[in-house]
């Protein structure tokens, strides 16, 4: 299988993350099965018909977004892109999504532009389809605009931004939130609440208790217990009338379960109306808007413990797929002992499990939500809350062997995307 581009943000150079992801997906591969090439952190090895834009960096932007959970919508069938010679017909193959935005008009010849940020802890690529390359820069500098304000505001890496003031703000004094941040943090404890605190960002105090940040370590049973006192989104009161926010405890809220969905939504907010099709991938999480010339979007998802083994294709023209968990991001200590990525905010404890599990939801905010939910839940509690719910959800589980995967999957998940036959 032609692997079309490597993951992001896990290379060499893994820089201090302001949206860093500790229980966040990682997964996902771009798979340019239409050129039969390998593309590497926006560079292209083979021929090439067209050439891509990389830029470096960009400013800010954006809001508004979509909130509570709705049932996977069906489709039609969907076809899997394996080899360049299947692509001609895949675009008849395929249709489009119940929620995917009307098709933009189409031209003869679009130019594929690209451009390469490090944004949210991770290289982010982002990838549109215009009439001409000036069309196409002018739209990944508005996408690129809206996620550097998203960051801006979510970032604890940041001392400026709206969570790090929260954070920072004294016990039992309120804190003014922005209209934006006040409606977010809302949808934050409704999922809290939906999920019974599988997922509960208010987790700061226990990832630098297990130093998640850094290289990770055993706390004590009276560290964890403080620490584990000093989390859970309980501990925070919210006024959503009067935009305000108070902390109970000295609870730090860490944007890493739900911000580059979040970003990725207000992005499409943004958009929407607009001419053209896009992607936006964050390594782990990708989200698209209408097909691109030659077809669906191909993606592929990781081995749970290999993660330049794609072991399951999809094909997207709308919505977001978000990967969460798999092993090659847990911390391995000195005494050989592992300290899993993805804290499970009910115990306090970090998840060790031989497993990933990727969400589609035409939100990105609930599929990044929800990926890590499930996660947290475990395969047989998870795939039944998300199958009670019309959820298209997927566990990939391993003994680190790539080939040995198995895959559990919810009835909507199999509805939209077919998955490989397996002993």
């Amino acid at each position: 299988m032609d692997v079309g581009s490597e993951l992001l943000g896990h290379g060499p150079h893994r820089l201090p993350d302001p949206g860093r992801d500790h229980n966040g997906p990682h997964y996902l591969l771009h798979l340019d099965a239409r050129r039969g090439q390998r593309r590497v952190r926006g560079r292209l090895r083979g021929p090439s018909r067209q050439r891509l834009a990389v830029g470096r960096d960009g400013p800010q932007g954006g809001a508004d977004v979509a909130a509570a959970t709705r049932a996977a919508l069906p489709m039609t069938q969907i076809a899997r892109r394996r080899t360049a010679a299947r692509l001609a017909c895949l675009g008849a193959a395929v249709c489009g999504l119940a929620t995917a935005p009307a098709r933009a008009a189409r031209v003869e010849t679009p130019v594929r532009v690209e451009r390469t940020v490090f944004l949210m802890g991770t290289l982010a690529t982002f990838v549109t389809e215009a009439v001409d390359r000036e069309t196409g820069l002018a739209k990944l500098e508005r996408m690129v605009r809206i996620v550097e304000q998203t960051e801006a505001e979510l970032s604890t890496w940041r001392d400026d931004s709206v969570l790090s003031a929260l954070n920072r703000r004294p016990v039992g004094e309120a804190l003014r939130l922005p209209a934006g941040t006040c409606a977010l943090l809302a949808r934050v404890a409704d999922w809290r609440a939906a999920t019974g605190g599988a997922f509960d960002p208010a987790i700061g105090r226990l990832i630098d208790v297990w130093g998640l940040r850094g290289e990770g370590r055993h706390p004590d049973d009276d560290e964890l217990a403080a620490a584990l006192a000093g989390a859970g989104f309980d501990n925070l009161s919210l006024d959503p009338e009067g935009c305000a926010v108070t902390r109970d405890a000295a609870v730090i809220l860490d944007a890493g379960g739900f911000g580059k969905g979040e970003a990725f939504d207000r992005v499409r907010a943004a958009e929407r109306g607009r001419d053209g099709v896009w992607r936006i991938d964050f390594g782990g999480q990708m989200a698209v808007s209408g097909e691109a010339s030659d077809g669906p979007w191909a993606v592929g998802v990781a081995h749970p413990a290999r993660r330049g083994t794609a072991v399951l294709e999809l094909s997207l023209a709308a919505g977001s797929i978000a990967t969460s968990g798999g092993s090659e991001r847990d911390l391995v200590l000195e005494d050989g002992s592992r300290i899993g990525h993805i804290i499970d905010p009910r115990n306090g404890r970090p998840v060790i499990r031989s497993a990933s599990v990727t969400v589609w939801h035409e939100s990105a905010f609930v599929a990044d939500v929800l990926s890590t939910a499930l996660y947290v839940m475990g395969q047989d509690r998870g795939i039944a809350w998300a199958a009670a719910r019309g959820i298209a959800a997927c566990f990939i589980a391993s003994d680190r062997d790539a080939a040995d995967v198995r895959f559990r999957a919810t009835p909507a998940f199999e509805a939209r995307f077919p998955l490989p036959a397996t002993p």
